[in-house]
């Protein structure tokens, strides 16, 4: 497929980008797993349960199938589909063949046994959803490496907050940063530490056909033992024909929330960037504006904001949807569940955008420091709060009479403190030695902490 002719973005303009996850989600991606979970059970059979023999020689051989796997072989999987109209089907013909290859003719009827196809599909989306997994996972840790890497570079950086849009109490550029890495971390956490699940109990879960061909077998324990081990994934029993997908909508809704954070985050820095307080790497070459060759514009802040967003519009329908099926199944998961490449490749993009401006981005501490300077109404807040303290008549209000709305200078500001009747000298002088700059808090602390925390 040329990309020029693609459908959609991710095959067309960003199929550079998605790379990594065409072996993945894609119909090829699909069909390997597949073959990877009919030969595991097959074994399984055979090694596990010693339904038949199987030598080592046989164990080899079918295991080249998979280790062969190639694009050929999913085009002649695809072919037997165009008779057959059943995707795990043409799978199980496709083996079916591949046996008659390795003279192992008399063993091909153990393929697929009691096997409804959603066991199949749902083993091959758990381990496709746990290699794409790790994909966002290491991407997410990249960009909260360089978040924790701004952090520590500008923890002392003070910076005027907005709150409203408006100049707000000062914070530091490293504790904005820092925000914004617990925030990913915790989400990261919550990732990496989510079981994939997947059932194989057949046609409607209750091993009723495993149950009647070898009513001896304790079949629960058998597919306990074949999800946790062969396919190293968490065993479902409760469930109709289909898996009830709860780890998937619990993953989405995880990925769902981190991508709402880095949105927070490209918007932010989009905000600093037009304020002056970032400044842009410039590269080569790039042009800005087809009309204004001044510009250079935060696009890649703007293009992670788009994709998640898209991403995340995806997500809340797939999380909703995936956990619905009238009785014990109907086919609307299986057209959705398609969709899992589109919405991992549209976080991947977001990811990889934030990325890439995020290692863009140069501090202005002269632009910064302007702000602060013509701020200095920032401190009618503690001026006020040690009015309260020391029991000054109407603080709030003769602050407020003051500065709301207005622009003040260092001068007016002293000599209002020092017509305040309550407050002792001693703490007048500190009052008036207070800056904008210097009233920061406690938000140095607050970044060492951090990654005292993290390393602990």
């Amino acid at each position: 497929m040329d990309p020029l002719t693609a459908l959609t973005s991710l095959d067309g303009r960003y199929h550079k980008a998605t790379e990594e996850l065409q072996d993945i989600f894609s119909e090829y991606g699909l069909i390997k797993r597949r073959v990877f979970v009919e030969i595991q059970w097959f074994k399984f059979l055979a090694d596990e349960l010693n339904l038949f023999e199987l030598d080592s020689a046989g164990i080899e051989a079918v295991d080249q199938i998979y280790h062969d796997f190639n694009f050929a072989d999913a085009q002649r999987v695809k072919k037997i589909e165009a008779t057959t109209n059943h995707d795990v089907k043409a799978v199980e013909y496709f083996l079916k063949e591949k046996f008659k290859g390795l003279q192992l003719d008399a063993l091909q009827e153990w393929i697929h046994f009691s096997c409804t196809s959603a066991d199949i599909n749902n083993t091959s989306y758990s381990l496709m959803i746990r290699d794409g997994k790790m994909c966002i996972a290491q991407l997410a840790q990249d960009v909260l490496a360089r978040c924790e890497e701004l952090a520590r570079a500008y923890k002392s950086v003070p910076m005027m907050s907005r709150t409203h849009g408006q100049p707000a109490t000062p914070t530091t550029v490293g504790k904005e940063f820092v925000n914004f890495a617990w925030r990913i971390r915790t989400e990261l956490e919550h990732m990496t530490t989510l079981q994939v699940a997947a059932k194989i109990n057949g046609a409607t879960g209750s091993f009723n056909a495993h149950h009647f061909a070898f009513p001896d077998i304790d079949w629960i324990q058998a597919s306990e033992t074949f999800l946790s081990q062969s396919l190293k994934v968490q065993p479902l029993l409760y469930t109709t024909q289909i898996n009830p997908n709860h780890y998937i909508a619990e993953l989405l809704h995880i990925m769902i929330r981190l991508s709402s954070t880095l949105i927070d985050l490209d918007r932010d820095l989009w905000g600093y960037i037009s304020l002056g307080y970032f400044r842009q790497k410039l590269k080569a070459g790039e042009v800005g504006s087809s009309t204004m060759p001044h510009k250079v514009n935060p696009i890649d802040f703007e293009n992670s904001e788009g994709n998640l967003g898209v991403a995340i519009a995806l997500m809340e329908h797939l999380s909703v949807k995936l956990l619905n099926s009238r009785f014990q199944r109907d086919l609307t998961d299986s057209t959705v569940m398609r969709n899992l490449g589109a919405v991992f490749g549209y976080v991947l993009l977001g990811l990889k955008s934030v990325q890439k401006g995020l290692g863009k981005i140069d501090i202005d501490e002269v632009r910064i420091a302007a702000d602060l300077d013509t701020n200095w109404e920032l401190l009618a807040e503690p001026v006020q709060t040690v009015m309260r303290v020391y029991g000054e008549a109407n603080p709030y209000e003769k602050l407020k009479d003051l500065t709301r709305g207005a622009k003040i200078t260092p001068e007016q500001l002293s000599a209002f403190i020092d017509g305040l009747e309550s407050v002792p000298d001693a703490v007048k002088q500190r009052m008036k030695s207070l800056t904008p700059a210097k009233y920061i808090g406690v938000a140095e602390k607050l970044v060492e902490r951090y990654f005292k925390q993290r390393t602990s």
